[in-house]
């Protein structure tokens, strides 16, 4: 599941919990839709997940081809706020 893809801690830099405490999920329903069982569907690319009791988000680096702008934007927001990345 999680092969290859990056994955963006809800921890800045020097260790503090970032805040809002839901920008995951703000992040997550960019490219997210709802489905003919009106529920909120997460797109493959970004979406929310949690790791080792902590919630992180998921980004497929296959994103930067298929919609480039979001994948910047993402990464921008990221790298501004000083989250820790791991892949």
């Amino acid at each position: 599941m999680l092969k290859g893809m990056l994955v963006v801690e809800s921890v800045v830099e020097d260790g503090r919990r970032f805040r809002p405490g839901d920008w995951i999920e703000r992040i997550s329903t960019t490219l997210a839709n709802f489905g003919s069982d009106q529920r909120l569907h997460y797109s493959a690319s970004v979406r929310p997940c949690v790791i080792d009791g902590e919630k992180c988000l998921l980004i497929d680096p296959t994103l930067q081809k298929t919609n480039p702008v979001v994948y910047e934007h993402i990464l921008q927001f990221v790298t501004s706020n000083g989250l820790k990345i791991r892949d």
